[in-house]
C-alpha cells in the first residue's frame, strides 16, 4: 500500500527503513518526548527501530495496527509516521490514529496530507467506519490537523495518557465513513 498526495506519500515501513527511522528518533528525542510516553534506552538503537518496524508488520498482518513512514515526494525522505493503533473489529470497526513529524518540517502541512491518505485507507481499504485520536488540549496544533483532515471534537478524557512519565487529558476526536455502507 502506497499512497500518493501532493506533497508526500506514505507507505508502511520496510526493514529498510530503519537507519532512516533511528536518524529521525534521534534527531527528535527531545520535541517527540513531550508529547510520548517514555522510551527505552534501547528503543534508540537500529536493532530498537528494527525490532518496531517487524512488529508492527506483524501487527499489521493480524489487522490490530497499521504504521506508516511519511516521505517527502520529491525527494523520499522520511520526516514521521501516522499510523492506526487498536483496531476493533465486530459491531464497532474502529481504530485510533495517531502521527508524528520531524519538528524541522512541522506546519507546511505534511501531516494534514499523511493523516487525510490514511484516514482514506482506513476507510476505503480497512473498511472502518469510525476513526478516533486524542490530543492533549494545549497542542492546538495537532487538533487543528485533525480537524482540517474533517475531525470533529466530541469531549475531554481525564487522565487517559501517561505521556513523559505524567498521566494527561486528552481532547478527543473522530471521524466518521459517511459512506460507509457495511
Amino acid at each position: 500500500m502506497k499512497r500518493k498526495g501532493n506533497l508526500i506519500f506514505v507507505r508502511p515501513f520496510e526493514a529498510e527503513d530503519a537507519e532512516a527511522l533511528l536518524d529521525l528518533e534521534l534527531r527528535n528525542r527531545d520535541f517527540f518526548q513531550t508529547y510520548t510516553a517514555l522510551r527505552e534506552p534501547e528503543f534508540y538503537t537500529l536493532a530498537g527501530q528494527l525490532d518496531r518496524i517487524n512488529k508492527n508488520n506483524e501487527r499489521m498482518a493480524l489487522d490490530q495496527y497499521y504504521s506508516f513512514g511519511i516521505f517527502l515526494l520529491k525527494s523520499g525522505e522520511l520526516i514521521g509516521s501516522v499510523f492506526l493503533s487498536e483496531v476493533v473489529r465486530g459491531p464497532l470497526q474502529s481504530c485510533w490514529i495517531g502521527y508524528y513529524l520531524d519538528q524541522q518540517h512541522n506546519g507546511k502541512g505534511y501531516t494534514t496530507e499523511a493523516v487525510r491518505l490514511v484516514v482514506s485507507y482506513a476507510f476505503d481499504e480497512l473498511k472502518l467506519h469510525r476513526i478516533e485520536a486524542g490530543v492533549m488540549p494545549h497542542n492546538l496544533r495537532s487538533m487543528k490537523v485533525l480537524e482540517k483532515a474533517g475531525f470533529h471534537r466530541e469531549g475531554i478524557a481525564k487522565e487517559n495518557v501517561k505521556i513523559n512519565g505524567k498521566w494527561e487529558d486528552h481532547q478527543i476526536l473522530a471521524i466518521v465513513n459517511k459512506d460507509d455502507s457495511n
